[in-house]
């Protein structure tokens, strides 16, 4: 008899939507037939402690404590009648469930409020004149912090909304504190999730359960459940998988790890899996399993003799996400940053477009690792049969590429078949600012539903930018910024600061570049981030290479990725942070952008060196793309109706023919030639996105010209050219 098998997501990851892991592996197995649930711990968690019940089960117990409060959480404690009474509406509003309340949260007389509302004078003029159901989203994401805190301070240190004891899973070279930490007293959040993980167990009955750990955030949960699972079902096999044990977990020499679970998988899960699941079968010996550790004689060994290859991507199924309480997630809006928003904001179906990174070259990333290295694209076709699934099955329209990069031919791909399909698609996703993103592809995007893009533009500098081998120059990052925000794309921007031999030149020239970036209006959105250096990336790899000594920590028998590292030759680079930070914060509101770089500062920094009107230039210098060997053509409109008149000029009369447009907002008008109008309405039918077959732009050009209209050159500096590449010509 097949097994059946339950995957979980341990706490925290998101509020808003699900992580999308175990919808993938369920997914795979429904194409073998296998059974298999999933459950989100997290999310049940959250919703069974900010509940009337849990509130009173968590103001009960500090009832009977002895703990010493502080003043903010005395204050939290003593307002408990208005919090228990308040929570569940709130709860519901934040499912958008119960709208209307967003009156009375926004009058500021029904919500409880301690320390998270006094920022709330700081942050009015960012916010500006919000929508009364965002803002009251933002006042009760406040509310919840307030809790947060008091449950932080009294009853769980390691409660965080987006993770779950992160620091014991940071950096984590050995396993003692982890060790200790589980081996401690249940806590009220931990009582409530081993509660909630046994109501899984008895409604599903597995024999395997998968956890899934994407983040050291979630690690101390994950070990949690294995641990409630070993004591209680100790004939349940406990697999662990995920992003940390991909990335942390790879030199695994510590048997105590497997006092809590079975075995862990590396990698893509579905091989792993399967291999597994035969094991467990009895169809497969255990030294033919794949990428897994397990504990043999008291000793950790790693498996890998399975002859099969990884699952191809097209075999993969599509992302399964029944069992999982999508209507329960949480929007909320924690911050003002745009792009966080998109994090914390809405309920996203994740999908990936292809394995993989397309460039893989970048120095600071783990592109040794088979998640980066082993690039595996889908067909456009493939992609949309899959969103199509999902939103059938999930009846919302929102997507999330998860992609580390997506690679702009396969966009450009999946916006004319999302397109021709007539699908109503909502979507972010990861790029780099390649050239290729023309804005002619960005409005392409943008009609396929695309509603922002992050990418990263680390640290600002050509000089560092060739170093870590990212493929772009600043000047390249602008103009295809400005591509996406002229089309209506968010763009949001990923920084770097400290990379290896950044100095504090450097380091304020990057700053002034991205303060003219939002002068220029074409980043809305970016966040600052310390270089780390890992164990998997060729800096960390070959930190001599880069200038830099790898200090610490020692190899230790569990984790190991996160480096210590000197440089030598490079700024003190924390001692910017805060002035990053803070001018970033401005410039994503559009003002301090005349203020003095220094002024962000409270140590003398060195004077820009960079042009003050570089960015504005580079956007200028727009590169041809029409030479494009593989260019496509496409017109976004409707079908013109062709009218010809006569016009006098002077003794003579000419000819001149009117293509008459129609539009969702009006009615707009193409002069030409007539003989060049007759062309276009015979021609046009053929460049629709309706069309299963794309044109190429080479064959348009070779049938203008063979069709005797001219030079095909002179016709695109014409004014009927223009006119038409204004209301949806595109060559893409």
């Amino acid at each position: 008899m097949k097994k059946k098998t339950l995957f979980i997501t341990p706490p925290f990851t998101q509020l808003n939507t699900p992580y999308p892991a175990t919808a993938y592996l369920k997914g795979f197995l429904n194409t073998l037939g296998r059974e298999s649930y999933q459950a989100d711990l997290g999310i049940d968690v959250i919703l069974a402690l900010f509940s009337s019940k849990g509130l009173n089960r968590l103001f009960a117990q500090l009832d009977e404590s002895d703990a010493e409060l502080t003043e903010n959480s005395f204050r939290i404690y003593s307002l408990r009648d208005d919090y228990v009474a308040t929570i569940d509406p709130v709860i519901r509003f934040l499912k958008n469930h119960n709208p209307t309340l967003a009156h009375s949260i926004c009058d500021r007389s029904y919500l409880p409020e301690a320390g998270r509302f006094q920022q709330l004078e700081d942050m009015d003029w960012a916010f500006g004149t919000m929508g009364i159901h965002d803002k009251a989203r933002h006042l009760a994401t406040l509310y919840l912090e307030d809790l947060g805190d008091l449950i932080q301070e009294a009853v769980d240190p390691h409660f965080g909304f987006s993770r779950y004891a992160e620091r014991l899973g940071r950096s984590a070279t050995h396993f003692d504190e982890m060790e200790q930490a589980l081996e401690m007293p249940d806590t009220l959040l931990s009582q409530i999730l081993t509660t909630i993980l046994e109501e899984k167990i008895q409604k599903y009955r597995p024999d395997m359960v998968c956890i899934t750990v994407p983040f050291p955030g979630n690690l101390y949960g994950g070990f949690k459940c294995g641990q409630y699972l070993k004591k209680h079902y100790p004939d349940i096999k406990v697999v662990m998988g995920g992003g940390f044990a991909n990335t942390e977990l790879r030199s695994l020499k510590e048997p105590r790890v497997f006092n809590y679970i079975d075995f862990v998988c590396l990698d893509d899960g579905e091989a792993p899996l399967l291999s597994l699941l035969e094991y467990v079968d009895g169809e497969r010996e255990i030294s033919k399993l794949k990428r897994v550790y397990s504990l043999m004689d008291g000793v950790v060994v790693y498996h890998n003799g399975a002859k099969e290859k990884d699952v191809p991507q097209r075999d993969t199924g599509t992302p399964d996400y029944s069992d999982l309480p999508l209507h329960d997630y949480l929007s909320v809006i924690e911050i003002v940053n745009p792009m966080h928003r998109l994090w914390s904001d809405g309920r996203w179906n994740k999908l990936t477009l292809a394995h993989g990174c397309y460039w893989g070259k970048c120095s600071f990333c783990d592109i040794s690792l088979d998640y980066i290295r082993r690039y595996e694209p889908m067909t456009a076709a493939l992609l949309c049969d899959r969103i199509e699934e999902i939103i059938n099955q999930t009846g919302q329209n929102g997507f999330h590429f998860v992609d580390e990069a997506a690679p702009p031919a396969l966009l450009r791909d999946l916006a004319l078949e999302i397109i021709r399909r007539k699908l109503t698609v909502v979507w972010w996703t990861n790029i780099r600012f390649e050239k290729n993103f023309t804005h002619d592809l960005c409005l392409l995007l943008k009609a396929s539903g695309c509603i922002a893009i992050s990418g990263g533009l680390e640290v600002a500098s050509d000089r560092l930018l060739e170093r870590m081998k990212k493929g772009v120059t600043v000047a390249q990052v602008a103009r295809v910024a400005d591509a996406f925000t002229r089309a209506g794309i968010m763009v949001h921007a990923y920084l770097m600061y400290g990379f290896p031999t950044q100095t504090a030149q450097e380091t304020i020239d990057a700053l002034e570049m991205v303060r003219q970036l939002f002068e220029q209006g074409i980043v809305q959105s970016g966040f600052w981030h310390r270089f780390a250096m890992t164990a998997h990336s060729p800096v960390g790899l070959h930190p001599e290479e880069f200038d830099v000594m790898r200090i610490g920590p020692g190899l230790g028998k569990f984790a190991n990725n996160d480096l210590e590292h000197q440089d030598p030759l490079g700024a003190d680079h924390d001692l910017y942070a805060e002035g990053l930070r803070k001018s970033l914060f401005n410039y994503m509101h559009g003002v301090c952008l005349d203020f003095p770089l220094s002024r962000w500062f409270d140590f003398k920094v060195p004077s820009t060196s960079v042009s003050p009107n570089y960015i504005a230039k580079s956007i200028r210098e727009l590169p041809d793309i029409a030479a494009r060997s593989n260019a496509m053509i496409v017109w976004m409109g409707s079908l013109p109706e062709l009218g010809v008149f006569e016009e006098k000029r002077g003794k003579k009369v000419y000819e001149i023919a009117e293509l008459v447009f129609f539009n969702k907002k009006k009615e707009w008008v193409v002069e030409a030639e007539v003989a060049v109008a007759e062309w276009l309405v015979e021609i046009m039918p053929k460049l629709l996105t309706n069309n299963a077959e794309p044109y190429a732009f080479e064959q348009f050009r070779n049938e203008f010209e063979t069709a005797g209209q001219g030079s095909f050159e002179s016709f695109t500096t014409s004014k009927t050219w223009q006119d038409l590449r204004k209301g949806g010509l595109l060559v893409v």
